[in-house]
């Protein structure tokens, strides 16, 4: 297993950080990802994969004026 913004989430081998945002249907245009508190670039999102036990925090990046 794995957490989600707090929420476990089923994990499997070669899980990537893309395939979380498309099963929990995060399609927000600014949207920042951490694995472990670690930044996950946004051109690696594809292809970062998520280990058993880690904790991902998925943030919806809002700017205004």
């Amino acid at each position: 297993m794995i957490r989600v913004n707090g929420e476990e989430m089923e994990w499997r081998p070669g899980l990537t950080v893309k395939d979380i945002l498309e099963a929990k249907r995060f399609v927000f245009p600014m949207i920042g990802v951490w694995i472990n508190d670690k930044p996950v670039p946004r051109d690696k999102f594809e292809t970062t994969t998520v280990n058993d036990g880690d904790e991902v925090q998925v943030i919806h990046m809002i700017s205004g004026g």
